[in-house]
This record gives C-alpha cells, sequence and structure tokens, in this order.
C-alpha cells in the first residue's frame, strides 16, 4: 500500500515538473539555468568634477552624501611626509602621526580627549606618511558639530603631552630591540637599502635619533605639513551639501596657510648598489628571497604593457607563471610570485619574492630566471593575456565599491596631477595591450643581468643547492655574492 502511494505521489510529481518547465518555456523563462543570457554590465567611472566643491581661498572639498546610515566621516589629506625628516631625527614623522591623536591638545588634556570622543562614540584618527599626512574622523549625524570641534583642536592645536611622548619614545625603542627577531623585517629592511642607496627610505629610527626628538621639532613638522594651504577635504555620508561646506568655512577659520611643501626627493640611481646577489646569514629553515630591478614610473607609456606583463609573469595568483612553476609544479614555495610598484615622480620597483627551503633555494631562483628569459624572448599566449587583461577589467568597478574609496581615488589624483580621463580610458588601455608589447616591455624592462637578488637564511645550505643537482647559487651570478652583516638593532650599525 505504502509502495503504491510511494510511486502515485512520484508521477504526479513529474508531470507538475513537466508541465511547470513547459509553462516557463512558453513565458520565456529558460527550462534550464544553462540559458540563463544576462545583459552585458555597464560601468561608466564616475567624475571627480561631479564631486568637487572649494571653500574660501582654494580649498578642494570632495563630497558624497548620502542617507543610508546616520553616520559623517570627514577627512583631511596634506601634502608631505617623512621625506620632510632630517637623518638625525628619524622617526619624527611617526611620532607625528601618533602624537597628533594621543597628545591630547591646547585646551584638552590627552584623556580629556579620549573621554570625549568615546562618549560620543566617534573615532579620531591621525597619520603621517612617506609622502602624505592625514586626519580622520567618524561620528553620529546627531553629533557632528561637537565632534568636528574636537577634531579640528586635535589637527589644528596638538600639544604633544611630554609624558605620552615619552611612551612612545619607550614604545619605540622595544621594538628596535626586536628587529632582527623577524627575518621578513631584515629582508624589508636591507632590500630597500639595496635598491635605493642612501635615500631617505633607506633610512632607520635609531635609539639616537628617537632620542633627538622632542615637542620643538614635533611642532615644526606639524606647522609644514598641517595647514590649509597644503590641504584636500574628503567628507562622505549622511548632511547637507551647503550646511556642511559652511560648517567646514566656519572649522577653518583664522588658520593661516603655510608654505607649500618641496616635492619628494628622487633617489640617486646611479649610485645604488650594482646588480648581484646580496645576503644576510641568520639560522632560520627557509631561504627568504627577493629579486628585484627598477620598473617604471606611474605615468610611463609602458604602464599598461608592464602592468599585464607583470600580472602573467608573477602577479596574478594561481594563473601566473612564475607561481604555477615555482609552487605548483615544483612545490619549492608555498607563496612565490611578482610584484610591480610604480611611483609617481621617478621609477619604482619590479620584484618577484618567495620562500623556500635553504637547498631548493637555487632551484626556485633559477627557475625565475629562466621565467624573466622567456617572457622577454617568447610572445605570450593569447589565453594567457586575455585573463589578466579580465583579471582587470572585470574587476576595475571595485575601485569605486565604496564613497569613501572613491574619495581618496579623486584626492590622490588631484595631488599627483593624474592626466585627465584616465580612469575613463583605463579599460581601453588595457584591452589594447597585444603580445608584442609584453615581450617588447619585458625586454626593455626584466634584464635578468640588472636584477639585484637578497637572500636571507643559511648561506652554506643555500649555496650548495638541491640534492639532485638541478641547481646552485653558481647558477646565479657565476656564485658571486655580498654578505651584508646583520645590524644593531638600537644603532643600526654593523653588529660585532
Amino acid at each position: 500500500m505504502k509502495t503504491g502511494n510511494t510511486m502515485t505521489t512520484t508521477l504526479l510529481t513529474t508531470s507538475m515538473l513537466v508541465l511547470a518547465v513547459q509553462a516557463t518555456a512558453q513565458d520565456g523563462i529558460p527550462a534550464h539555468p544553462d540559458e540563463l543570457v544576462f545583459d552585458e554590465l555597464v560601468f561608466t567611472p564616475p567624475s571627480s568634477a561631479d564631486y568637487r566643491h572649494e571653500l574660501p581661498g582654494g580649498i578642494p572639498v570632495y563630497m558624497a552624501p548620502s542617507s543610508e546610515f546616520p553616520l559623517v566621516s570627514v577627512g583631511f589629506t596634506f601634502k608631505g611626509g617623512g621625506y620632510l625628516v632630517d637623518e638625525e631625527t628619524t622617526g619624527l614623522a611617526s611620532a607625528l602621526g601618533s602624537l597628533m591623536r594621543t597628545g591630547g591638545t591646547g585646551s584638552m588634556s590627552p584623556s580629556e580627549v579620549d573621554e570625549s570622543l568615546d562618549y560620543l562614540a566617534t573615532q579620531a584618527s591621525t597619520s603621517v606618511g612617506r609622502t602624505s599626512s592625514s586626519a580622520q574622523m567618524n561620528c553620529l549625524k546627531s553629533n557632528l558639530d561637537e565632534s568636528l570641534a574636537i577634531f579640528m583642536d586635535i589637527v589644528r592645536n596638538p600639544a604633544f603631552d611630554q609624558e605620552r611622548l615619552e611612551l612612545w619614545r619607550e614604545d619605540q625603542v622595544e621594538a628596535m630591540k626586536q628587529r632582527n627577531d623577524d627575518a621578513d623585517s631584515i629582508m624589508r629592511r636591507e632590500f630597500r637599502t639595496i635598491m635605493n642607496g642612501d635615500h631617505y627610505r633607506s633610512r632607520n629610527a635609531t635609539q639616537a635619533t628617537v632620542d633627538n626628538i622632542d615637542r620643538d621639532k614635533l611642532g615644526g613638522l606639524h606647522g609644514r605639513i598641517f595647514h590649509p594651504g597644503n590641504l584636500i577635504i574628503t567628507v562622505s555620508g549622511d548632511f547637507e551639501t551647503e550646511a556642511m561646506l559652511e560648517k567646514l568655512e566656519t572649522a577653518l577659520e583664522g588658520w593661516e596657510p603655510g608654505e607649500a611643501v618641496p616635492e619628494e626627493p628622487a633617489p640617486d640611481l646611479e649610485n645604488t648598489m650594482q646588480p648581484g646577489v646580496y645576503r644576510v646569514e641568520k639560522d632560520i629553515p627557509q631561504g627568504k628571497v627577493m629579486i628585484g630591478t627598477r620598473s617604471i614610473t606611474r605615468d610611463d607609456p609602458d604602464y599598461f604593457a608592464f602592468l599585464l606583463m607583470n600580472e602573467i609573469l608573477g602577479g596574478g595568483a594561481f594563473t601566473s607563471r612564475i607561481t604555477s612553476r615555482v609552487r605548483s609544479d615544483e612545490g619549492l614555495a608555498y607563496s612565490a610570485g611578482s610584484a610591480f610598484q610604480p611611483d609617481v615622480e621617478y621609477p619604482g620597483v619590479f620584484v618577484s619574492f618567495f620562500q623556500s627551503k635553504s637547498p631548493t633555494v637555487a632551484l626556485a631562483s633559477k627557475i625565475i630566471f629562466e621565467e624573466f628569459d622567456r617572457i622577454r624572448e617568447e610572445q605570450v599566449s593569447a589565453e594567457e593575456l586575455e585573463t589578466a587583461r579580465q583579471s582587470f577589467i572585470e574587476t576595475f568597478p571595485q575601485n569605486f565599491s565604496s564613497r569613501d574609496a572613491m574619495l581618496g581615488i579623486f584626492v590622490d589624483d588631484e595631488w599627483t596631477d593624474r592626466p585627465d580621463g584616465y580612469w575613463r580610458s583605463y579599460r581601453d588601455e588595457i584591452a589594447s595591450v597585444t603580445p608584442d608589447d609584453i615581450r617588447r616591455v619585458a625586454r626593455k624592462y626584466l634584464d635578468p643581468e640588472a636584477m639585484k637578488v637578497f637572500v636571507i637564511g643559511r648561506w652554506d645550505d643555500i649555496y650548495a643547492g638541491d640534492e639532485t643537482g638541478r641547481a646552485t647559487m653558481n647558477d646565479i651570478f657565476d656564485g658571486q655574492s655580498t654578505e651584508i652583516p646583520l645590524r644593531d638593532p638600537l644603532t643600526m650599525e654593523v653588529a660585532p
């Protein structure tokens, strides 16, 4: 009896499904998901001009109002950063970025600032980077006026409380003591020196330079960077445009513009370390390697071809050649790839990287150099190029995925004078790159003889190579290498 009922139910269900499929087919609904056809997604990048306003005095303000949440975010971005600091006070930029927020103001102690912001549920932060500095605030719409008043006091009138300065100094020295504990920290530090030579980017704070920092020096750097003649503002969230412009104008009253900051100095590329192998001895189970050379500026005509070349070579995660060969095919490294870092004012850096067991470092390095040669000599396949193109074209809208991200792009473009129409033509530029372009750019910039190789690990084990004899470090620059002695963590002088 149960069997008969089950069969009847199954037949009835099947009949209903057949009828449903027939009905949907008649209504124009595909019978199977494979038959679904979607309209092409059309995304037009926003124009910065639609969001740009100016305060009296010409201060740019980029605004993106939205009533989605009762929140308001205000961002101040200033040109200038670590490159303005003298070598004797290296670390001053970091101190300024920290103590502007934590060191109190002319009218409030550090604890009063903290308590006031906590009471209002307002977040505020300040930072001083390599080439730019910023102050950010996020608050409820309902307490915007109170929050903005405290935020402006932080930005305009930092007090650099002496006790907080001493705490910052102690934290820095304690962190310095651990510098040589982490191989990655050593790698980044020394590779900057190898690539940039005697340049501010190669500098490291020491106990002496941190001890040289005082409130007067903090105030001096603050005055050079944080002033309305050096400012672009962004606002997003729940607000009325005209009312917000009035609030900002009032908040900036009486704040005098300072002198324009100079441009970031370029490294002396003629006097950086020569191509070759550089090594630091450290007892770690794996060798860590970076292989790099100078690349191009951000606005170079070869930019898009270089971008796609790097994607194919090592930037495209599991689809890239270096990752496929070193990680997937040979199993020599968990992480292997490359990165392309262009600078605005001068040529940036291209770098390939991996970490591998000491005996297989030479083999992984040899494979990467083989890939340099291959992309220089052979045209990339149509499939590789199309995959690389689509990785940028399909993800392009993500650059503007939030209002804050969009406003950040507008600010960066204005500070760096990005060519007008760059974002509108971005996908067309990507799509126009050909296999010939890839090979031409690879031949021009990826000269194996111009590479600088940095290795950290147990050198004797690394030099000997793998047990199968497929590679030794003799295969890289004829086995010649320069040892970089480990530095004292507090002085950055060569350790005994």
